[in-house]
């Protein structure tokens, strides 16, 4: 039996807006104020969820079951399967003693632990980005800088503020891949005017971070540092995304920002020292590294072996090599081709599609965990004390793999009975001033299903169908829905989930969204003005063109 969404099911648009957001509260307000575990939040948050879309939009109820145990599917295999095997990895070098060597190899670099950040969550966590995606750089550096000393809050937290300047581009284009299939709109023209908003946020995003960290005071005793890492990052990003596409734009810029920032602090030494010990002022710049070279490449060992084959399983050529050995496809009963959007969220009814894919080779998880067995070998583990160790971890974490499960669950809940859409339409009613909230909405889609290919599947055609209602470029508005959803990145539960997981901060997730909450929502909203410059405003009007 097919069913229709319905966008305003109680005849009153501001009415229908406000019961769609009940489960946006309802799981942001239970982590944030009333300090809930994460997954007891998630709960309620799925809970709500099913209610307003069975009771309140008219959902039937075996299909909203079926949706949200889709959507839980999906939470498990592939993005808890990240999770659990990043953790195993680091359970791994950590149980050799391999994060103390490699806290003083870095500190070889420089002691201070400002610059330590600037490499780690903001250079090899904008690699990660580019070639694995799916929360994946905020599980590694999250955990790398545990590892070096960071408080269990910072270390969440700066890694989620970090894990912006390449979201857009995803792992490998994806996002943009995505958006250009929803809308129909040119590849290349899409990625150069995300390239076009972005590449800016990617220069400030170090000053950010950095003033989050230390405060204002300190960040600008490294500005020249700063700006190193921030614009080689940026302009690689710009002109990649413009001159080539999306696909390596994460990768390349990442790799020229650290390159660029390890070759200028051969040359370059702040006046005071961040210490890494005590965090704060010290003398020197770099510490005796009393290691071998062997030891410090065993150190780094497991995470070199980790980048080599995330960005392999990012590689469409080997995905589709291993698609062919073996895949799973399932069309989840009740529901693929028998739910309907309907206008004016997409130009005519079309039919959502609801299969399970388990591409269990593809997996990045899989690639991680073959990165972790390889790893398990060369630090000499047997077979059967590896497997201890990833059963301690799968202990570990079930938690977070139980609320990860229920996040997607009642994200899948609110995408397949139009909750979603009743709150991008509410943002279409914003009129002149859409290119500014049509950018949060992109905040929004993020924050909602954790990924900004997701927020641009959900939105995309939303956002170009409005602008054109508008009088608006649509590259411009479905290009910002992917810009502005970066700054959602950081707040999404799942994200904070990864990060919590990651640190062994469990059951504190309500306090590292409120560590972020602010600066998520302020860099949305100067994403957002950046593109109501670039729709009105000369010669900001330039970038459109």
């Amino acid at each position: 039996m097919t069913w229709s969404q319905a966008y305003d099911p109680t005849g009153s648009w501001l009415l229908s807006t406000a019961l769609a957001a009940i489960p946006v509260f309802v799981l942001l307000g239970t982590l944030a104020f009333l300090k809930l575990k994460a997954h007891r939040a998630a709960a309620l948050g799925l809970f709500s969820a099913l209610a307003i879309a069975i009771l309140g939009f008219g959902m039937p109820v075996g299909k909203a079951l079926t949706v949200a145990a889709y959507g839980g599917a999906y939470g498990l295999f592939p993005i808890g399967w990240i999770i659990l095997n990043v953790i195993f990895l680091y359970d791994l070098a950590d149980g050799r003693g391999l994060f103390r060597v490699l806290r003083d190899s870095l500190t070889g670099i420089t002691r201070d632990r400002r610059l330590q950040l600037l490499l780690i969550a903001f250079g090899f966590g904008a690699f990660v980005e580019g070639a694995a995606g799916f929360g994946t750089p905020v599980a590694v550096t999250a955990a790398i800088l545990i590892g070096l000393g960071f408080g269990p809050l910072q270390a969440s937290g700066l890694s989620l503020i970090a894990n912006t300047a390449p979201v857009a581009f995803g792992a490998l284009g994806t996002p943009i891949i995505a958006l250009a299939g929803v809308t129909g709109l040119d590849v290349r023209a899409l990625s150069a005017m995300v390239g076009r908003q972005l590449s800016l946020f990617s220069m400030i995003i170090p000053f950010w971070l950095v003033a989050a960290f230390a405060g204002f005071g300190a960040m600008f005793e490294i500005w020249p540092a700063l700006l190193v890492a921030g614009v080689s990052f940026g302009i690689v990003q710009f002109l990649v995304s413009n001159f080539h596409g999306p696909w390596l734009a994460g990768v390349l810029s990442s790799i020229a920002s650290i390159g660029a920032l390890v070759a200028f602090l051969h040359v370059w030494r702040p006046r005071r020292i961040w210490g890494a010990e005590k965090g704060g002022a010290e003398a020197g710049t770099r510490a005796d590294c009393s290691h071998s070279r062997n030891e410090v490449f065993k150190a780094w060992l497991p995470w070199l072996i980790l980048s080599l084959t995330v960005f392999l399983w990012g590689i469409p050529q080997v995905k589709a090599f291993l698609d062919g050995v073996w895949i799973a496809r399932i069309p989840v009963p009740g529901v693929d081709q028998l739910i309907f959007r309907v206008p004016p969220v997409v130009p005519r009814p079309t039919a959502e599609g609801a299969v399970f894919t388990f591409n269990g080779l593809t997996f990045t998880g899989t690639g991680i965990l073959l990165a972790a067995l390889i790893s398990a070998a060369a630090l000499r583990y047997g077979p059967r004390e590896a497997a201890a160790v990833w059963l301690r971890t799968v202990k570990k974490v079930r938690f977070s793999l139980l609320t990860v499960a229920a996040m997607l669950a009642l994200g899948y809940t609110c995408r397949y009975a139009g909750l979603d859409a009743t709150l991008g339409l509410a943002f279409s009613r914003t009129g002149v001033f859409y290119p500014f909230f049509g950018t949060l909405l992109g905040w929004l889609g993020v924050a909602l299903t954790g990924s900004d290919t997701s927020s641009n599947v959900l939105f995309g055609s939303l956002q170009q169908i409005s602008a054109r209602q508008l009088g608006l470029d649509p590259v411009l508005m479905a290009a910002a829905n992917s810009s502005g959803g970066v700054m959602g990145k950081m707040i999404d539960a799942q994200s904070i989930v990864v990060a919590s997981t990651a640190t062994k901060w469990y059951g504190r997730e309500g306090e590292i969204l409120r560590y972020v909450f602010f600066h998520s929502l302020a860099l949305a909203s100067l994403m957002g003005l950046l593109v109501l410059l670039q729709a009105y405003v000369p010669p900001f009007t330039l970038l459109v063109r």
